[in-house]
């Protein structure tokens, strides 16, 4: 899967979530909104998923600087 696919998946993913988020605050039924946070849940662990495995960065803590000693 190229690049441009994965960023494509990703926005999908992040815009399902935001509507989802929103429907929760909607007035629902007890069912609906399992349903709701079951799909939510589920593209949560996708996107995370996806990201993990298509964007590999990691970051390094820099040594703190120390001052130099006073003469």
């Amino acid at each position: 899967m190229i690049i441009e696919e994965k960023f494509a998946r990703l926005r999908t993913y992040r815009n399902n979530i935001n509507r989802y988020h929103w429907l929760l605050k909607t007035e629902l039924s007890a069912l609906e909104r399992q349903f709701i946070e079951r799909r939510l849940n589920e593209e949560k662990s996708a996107m995370e998923s996806l990201a993990a495995s298509s964007i590999p960065i990691t970051f390094e803590i820099p040594n703190p600087i120390t001052p130099p000693p006073a003469v």
